[in-house]
């Protein structure tokens, strides 16, 4: 087993993409990369905590790879709006890899430099490479949100 952390704004749908994926095993949002301890979600919405909101996953590495989450990571969120995705604006949305080893780091920048090389967007990325810090769990109302919420509008961004 392995864990990746990603922020690629509005935590439910990122979550919600991540979980389908054959190999991860689990999911859980929650707030990361900023200063305050054991922060809220009032308290991130404000933008002043410095956190982003993120998901942190786990999965097995035989079934799905770092570079297969980094795949979907870049393909369910535009990755050259700073600190913002669709109508969510402010750093907690930002769109960062928070890595657990130099292995997972140099995938990122690499995988950065790849799209970058290939025009793959049309403005560049603006995405943060940092290491996997602090992980709050955010509150149980926001874990698995759309299924205790099937009714509830999907996030888009």
């Amino acid at each position: 087993m392995a864990s990746a952390t990603f922020a690629a704004g509005c935590f439910w749908g990122v979550e919600a993409v991540f979980k389908a994926l054959e190999g991860v095993l689990s999911t859980e949002v929650g707030y990361t990369g900023g200063q305050a301890e054991n922060p809220n979600y009032e308290l991130v919405c404000t933008g002043q905590s410095g956190h982003a909101e993120a998901v942190r996953i786990e999965f097995d590495p035989e079934t799905i790879s770092f570079e297969g989450l980094l795949e979907s990571f870049w393909n369910l969120h535009d990755p050259t709006t700073l600190n913002r995705q669709g109508s969510d604006v402010g750093s907690q949305y930002r769109s960062a890899i928070f890595y657990h080893d130099e292995r997972q780091k140099e995938a990122a920048e690499k995988s950065i430099a790849l799209l970058d090389a290939a025009d793959s967007f049309d403005n560049p990325i603006v995405t943060e490479i940092q290491p996997a810090e602090a992980f709050w769990p955010a509150e149980e109302y926001h874990q698995d949100y759309f299924a205790k919420n099937p009714g509830a509008a999907f996030c888009h961004i």
